[in-house]
């Protein structure tokens, strides 16, 4: 019983941060992404019943404890659905930095997902398995799907109203979303702490949950309407206020180094020359920038010029999960 996947990184445009329960995994806020298509993960998921545990290999290298615990606890909910006790083997493969702020845990919990449930033979539909990946990773669950996505926050207690659907296609709209690596290092706060500190200790967190459907309403109108200045303000406004919560935290969350403030101030001197480029940062260092197909190689060339970039990735609307090999 073995199913191998393949799903792609997403970057939230309005973002998400704070869970409405940790134990599910329910956001508190729903967020619009756009999946990137050059970012993703491969895993092959192989249940086996010479198994006396699950094993997980990540990246060629094998799981810690702390990712093999987050792996089968999310299988258990698998195998618990499916009536199926088997242990199994997960090889994962990032095509780039793993727990770096590029949501490699939503690339690779959707394909996880979606590997288990082909190889359990589960017959779910896209949001079961939605509802499903964001047990793993909230933003897993947007990942299954291509183009620009929407996630639901949802009210009812046991999160079955909290799953991502599509907003519109890949084919939808030619955007870029150039990414400036500016470490390889893994965060030192991961999300999910990072989450739950806030929530705690911000004195802005209210005034973030009651501002987000607002955000959601115009994003989702701006995305459908092709206007793309409002997309950019929308992205780069989302971006600040879910940092000014991160900051404003105690102790405060800081994901930022020097060369991101850098590559900020260069993106909106850009934009003040008439580029139409907007950025965009998750939980880590590295930089996002939204423009349109026109302004791509002016883009990176300003990426590419900051001292400290790493790395230049540029990515078009990417593609929904996809199964890879199934056998039974």
């Amino acid at each position: 019983m073995q199913a191998k996947a393949r799903a792609h990184s997403n970057i939230a445009l309005i973002k998400y941060w704070g869970k409405r329960d940790v134990r599910l995994n329910i956001p508190a806020v729903g967020s619009i992404s756009m999946t990137l298509s050059a970012l993703w993960t491969e895993t092959e998921v192989i249940f086996d019943e010479r198994l006396s545990k699950d094993e997980l290999i990540l990246d060629n290298r094998r799981g810690n404890v702390k990712e093999s615990k987050r792996i089968s606890a999310f299988l258990d909910i698998l195998r618990q659905k499916s009536g199926v006790p088997l242990k199994a083997k997960v090889i994962s493969i990032n095509n780039f930095p793993t727990a770096a702020g590029l949501a490699s845990s939503a690339s690779g919990f959707a394909a996880l997902t979606l590997a288990a449930a082909k190889a359990l033979k589960l017959n779910l539909s896209e949001r079961e398995l939605s509802i499903l990946a964001r047990r793993g990773s909230g933003s897993a669950a947007r990942s299954l799907f291509g183009g620009f996505v929407e996630m639901f926050a949802g009210t009812e207690p046991d999160g079955s109203d909290s799953f991502a659907q599509p907003i519109a296609a890949q084919d939808h709209w030619d955007v870029r979303l150039l990414i400036g690596i500016t470490s390889f290092r893994p965060k030192k706060v991961g999300s999910t702490e990072g989450m739950t500190r806030s929530k705690k200790t911000s004195p802005y967190y209210q005034a973030w949950i009651q501002s987000q459907p607002e955000d959601l309403k115009e994003m989702r109108q701006a995305i459908l309407q092709k206007d793309f200045q409002k997309v950019g303000e929308l992205t780069e406004h989302s971006c600040l206020k879910m940092h000014a919560l991160a900051l404003s935290s105690k102790p405060g969350i800081l994901y930022w180094n020097a060369i991101t403030v850098d590559a900020m101030h260069a993106i909106r001197e850009l934009r003040h020359s008439g580029i139409q480029a907007y950025f965009t940062v998750d939980a880590g260092p590295q930089i996002k920038v939204l423009c349109l197909a026109e302004d791509e190689v002016r883009v990176r060339d300003m990426l590419r010029s900051i001292n400290g970039i790493e790395r230049t990735i540029v990515n078009k609307l990417g593609p929904a999960a996809q199964i890879l090999e199934f056998d039974e």
